[in-house]
């Protein structure tokens, strides 16, 4: 029996350590976890931001440009998103944040989570990009919550043509769930907005 045991959260996460487990897994053994401390888990649990669904993104790169591709590649996934950073590029990193992802979009900084010095700072992208730039250098273990993205409502003009686009394929019942699953609005306005679309049609058909 080997047994992997870390000080610094749980082990295999966002470390190298993930070849031990594939290799023991290859041979044939037995890979059996014992959860303990797990600095991201705790930072989204505490972030106050959406735990539905959530990314971890590990380290972003050290360099800038690097960095930026892989905020602007992660931009747009519908989820929380979590990154480990380093006291030295938090500031940095923020800054990367805020102009890729968004300066009002939500974000929380967590530090020295379960410690005697946890801190757990929440606001907007811009505002803690602007507070840790001028702050000084925070010491310890950081953990960086980024919500989900908001998307804004689309015009009326533009749910109109997609109802109408749907309406001419199936039902109103139909148009109003596939229109509320592309418009992210509620399936019982779209249905009643269906409804009137239907009416308006010159001759009519069948509103289920």
């Amino acid at each position: 029996m080997v047994a992997l045991v870390s000080d610094a959260g749980t082990p295999l996460i966002s470390d190298p350590g993930f070849h031990l487990a594939a290799e023991a897994a290859a041979a044939g053994r037995s890979v059996i976890p014992i959860p303990g401390a797990s600095a991201l888990l705790a930072a989204l649990v505490a972030s106050g931001l959406p735990t539905d669904a959530f990314l971890f993104a590990g380290f972003l790169p050290p360099k800038e440009s690097a960095r930026r591709k892989r905020l602007t590649e992660l931009a747009a996934v519908p989820a929380s998103l979590i990154f480990y950073e380093s006291p030295q590029r938090l500031a940095d990193s923020l800054a990367d944040m805020a102009a890729t992802l968004g300066g009002d979009r939500p974000a929380a900084m967590a530090r020295e989570l379960t410690k005697k010095f946890e801190e757990v700072r929440r606001a907007p992208l811009g505002e803690l990009a602007a507070h840790y730039a001028a702050a000084d250098k925070p010491k310890g273990e950081i953990v960086v919550v980024v919500g989900p993205p908001v998307h804004a409502a689309p015009a009326a003009a533009d749910v109109d043509a997609v109802l109408v686009a749907l309406l001419a394929k199936g039902g109103v019942r139909e148009a109003a769930e596939a229109a509320a699953a592309v418009t992210g609005l509620p399936r019982r306005d779209l249905y009643q907005r269906a409804l009137a679309l239907k009416a308006e049609e010159p001759e009519g058909g069948d509103d289920d």
